[in-house]
């Protein structure tokens, strides 16, 4: 039984499908050990609470969690060691919209 919803606003979702096949696949399998609330096999980081990162390979899916659902509002490619402040912001601003739906 699952134990959270896994949601993707559109331009996550657009990201992903313009991945590889295999990339693809990789993320669809994390999403799901998530749905399950399996988090131990992934890596994962805290950005800025409650705002996180999903890391995959060279992809950074950013997330949060709200009760039993969990938002994907971000995705990129890391190119620098840090994560980029506009991606951050743009996340928070995301999330505080999201909640107050």
């Amino acid at each position: 039984m699952n134990k959270f919803k896994v949601l993707f606003i559109n331009e996550v979702r657009n990201f992903i499908n313009s991945l590889p096949d295999e990339d693809k696949g990789k993320i669809n399998c994390d999403s799901n050990a998530m749905e399950l609330g399996n988090f131990d096999s992934l890596y994962i980081k805290t950005l800025s609470t409650p705002i996180k990162e999903l890391i995959i390979k060279k992809y950074r899916l950013i997330f949060f969690i709200n009760k039993n659902e969990i938002w994907f509002i971000g995705a990129f490619i890391k190119k620098t060691s840090k994560t980029p402040k506009n991606e951050i912001e743009n996340a928070k601003k995301l999330y505080k919209e999201i909640i107050n739906l």
